[in-house]
């Protein structure tokens, strides 16, 4: 299928990037912000679109035509303030959603965080209103008409990856290689147990093709 990926030039979607570059089974399209990044990406073999999760949903229609699949990898960021995280985080994500309805790209996989279906557990946190932009708009998703997959990863490490994890639908706290999440993500897209299910995610003993098999 071909992969619609928002937040292509992120640290988790690079690492995407390259892997549905390898891929026999999917092709890619990566939405990027800016001219500079999509000729990068260009000059690498990458088809690339320039546009902007603030702009409106029509725009996001016409960057994702001809595709059959989104993965959400994007982020306002950490130096941003809680304003972004409300345009990016939460009604970028949800403009995204009404895009890949309005163009047929039925497939959508959301990078999320650890715990975001759980209030209780960022009630005192630091980085809250980010937690809460990703709880409504993984809730929006789900009452999308969508065939989603919420993958929700513990804290991201740069370290390589190991290829194995530990996942279930609640896991209160844990770490994973920012690589071992690009690869589960990969991996959902075909996968049958994943169909319109979350689950958090963070190292572990186990497989991503098992791990995921066995969710």
């Amino acid at each position: 299928m071909k992969v619609f990926l928002i937040g292509a030039n992120g640290q988790v979607g690079r690492h995407i990037v390259n892997l549905l570059q390898m891929s026999n089974e999917h092709s890619i399209k990566a939405m990027v912000r800016n001219e500079q990044q999509a000729e990068t990406f260009k000059q690498s073999g990458v088809d690339s679109v320039v546009a902007n999760l603030e702009s409106n949903v029509d725009d996001l229609a016409k960057a994702m035509e001809g595709c059959d699949a989104v993965i959400f990898s994007a982020g306002s960021g950490s130096k941003t303030g809680p304003d972004k995280t409300l345009l990016v985080d939460l009604d970028g994500a949800v403009k995204s959603m009404e895009a890949a309805e309005k163009v047929g790209a039925n497939r959508y996989v959301m990078v999320s965080a650890i715990q975001a279906h759980n209030r209780e557990s960022w009630i005192d946190s630091p980085i809250k209103p980010y937690m809460v932009a990703k709880h409504y708009a993984d809730r929006m998703l789900v009452s999308s008409s969508l065939n989603y997959t919420i993958v929700r990863p513990g804290a991201l490490l740069n370290e390589p990856g190991t290829g194995k994890v530990q996942l279930a639908e609640n896991l209160q706290r844990g770490a994973i290689p920012r690589e071992d999440v690009a690869k589960t993500v990969v991996a959902v897209l075909n996968e049958d147990s994943t169909f319109r299910r979350s689950f958090d995610i963070i190292s572990g003993d186990t497989t991503i093709e098992e791990a995921l098999k066995n969710l």
